[in-house]
């Protein structure tokens, strides 16, 4: 409620409450750190549409209250636009097709697409920068490992580079979610851009901290496990869940991993028996596997790391790859370690490393996690985005 008042005051202040709003997203077909932030979004603004390629009723419940428009994507068979190969071809083409001219601003969030919408001279246009196009620029190896790919496909991806380029030209202003993103937009788009750090709901995080945890017991047919450490990322190629296996599979140390993804068979194919897989838990779920866990591991290259701030929030440590987001949201030796190359002994290494300073490096977390916190509030995130509209 006093968001909401806040938000009111402004627009009251800036003579702007008939403002026409959309918001503008990829695809709407999951729950993640970003979806969090188009909710955000939502009740800053919630007479805004929201645009999208397609909308998955099931696996992005959250949504069902957002009033959204989806592209002729939607109208595709499952097995096309489920799939982000086979549909990629169609994406360019769904967000050009919509018409904005009814609208005074137009907010696209997005790693990939979004702000390649077009609009007129008296519409503004303001992108939030998750990334720049992830299998275009910074993480191309990661998306396309297989030689004999790459070389089919380079020209067309040369091509679609062009493409991305003049997309990203659109955006009146761009607005990046972290240095990183904005060092990024500077070196691959050749715009500079304002840092709004997404934003942390304390409140809610408090509600789910206040309740007893039910979590399931058996974890899903399992034994309750003891003494884990814990990944909780989409399982895709950029995110190295896979390094984290492989270490585990060294070390035999307890690991649970939490998310969905492309990857999923994969590393569960892989993974040695001291390693689970859970998905689509509740935050009241997610909280009490904070809570118990050795520590959370990133390591992958984060664009902003919204994780490590929920572990640090219920005392988790954070052992976190030292590149990208983390280095911004995690306070080396208070917060969290960090380890230097994303390769399994260096990793090995760091967590080897934890156990020995464990106990005081749990303390240190209670001590400076909140206070690590508050730097990314949920109403710091409003203000801030409000300032620069």
């Amino acid at each position: 409620m006093k968001l909401l008042k806040y938000i009111r005051t402004f627009f009251i202040m800036k003579n702007e409450t008939t403002k026409k709003i959309a918001i503008v997203y990829d695809w709407i077909d999951k729950w993640g750190g970003v979806e969090r932030v188009l909710l955000t979004l939502h009740e800053m603004f919630p007479e805004a549409i929201f645009y999208t390629s397609y909308f998955n009723q099931q696996t992005a419940s959250w949504a069902k209250d957002l009033k959204i428009k989806t592209s002729f994507l939607q109208k595709f068979p499952d097995f096309i636009k489920k799939s982000r190969i086979l549909s990629f071809i169609f994406y360019p083409f769904a967000f050009e097709s919509f018409n904005f001219s009814e609208y005074n601003l137009v907010i696209s969030v997005t790693s990939s697409f979004a702000k390649a919408i077009i609009t007129q001279p008296g519409t503004q246009h303001i992108c939030y920068l998750l990334t720049p196009t992830r299998y275009l620029w910074s993480h191309k190896k990661n998306y396309l490992s297989n030689k004999l790919i790459n070389y089919f496909i380079s020209g067309y991806l040369n091509m679609f580079k062009n493409w991305d380029l003049v997309a990203s030209q659109r955006p009146d202003k761009i607005i990046s979610i972290s240095e990183t993103i904005r060092d990024r937009c500077l070196k691959y788009y050749k715009r500079d851009s304002e840092v709004v750090y997404p934003g942390f709901d304390e409140e809610y995080w408090n509600n789910i901290k206040d309740q007893r945890f039910r979590l399931r017991q058996d974890f899903g047919g399992q034994a309750k496990i003891k003494n884990y450490f814990l990944v909780v990322s989409r399982l895709e190629p950029y995110k190295c869940v896979d390094l984290v296996v492989q270490s585990f599979n060294r070390l035999k140390y307890n690991l649970v991993i939490v998310g969905e993804g492309s990857q999923e068979d994969k590393l569960k194919q892989i993974a040695g028996k001291n390693i689970i897989f859970l998905s689509k838990l509740s935050d009241f779920e997610l909280g009490n596997l904070y809570t118990n866990a050795q520590a959370l591991i990133m390591p992958q290259e984060e664009d902003f790391g919204y994780v490590s701030l929920e572990a640090q929030f219920f005392g988790c440590p954070v052992i976190t790859y030292k590149k990208g987001g983390a280095t911004e949201t995690v306070i080396d030796g208070k917060t969290g370690i960090f380890f230097n190359r994303q390769e399994e002994m260096s990793l090995v290494r760091a967590i080897e490393r934890f156990s020995r300073i464990e106990y005081n490096l749990k303390s240190k977390v209670r001590k400076y996690g909140m206070k690590n916190i508050e730097r990314f509030s949920k109403k710091r995130f409003v203000g801030n985005f409000l300032k620069i509209l």
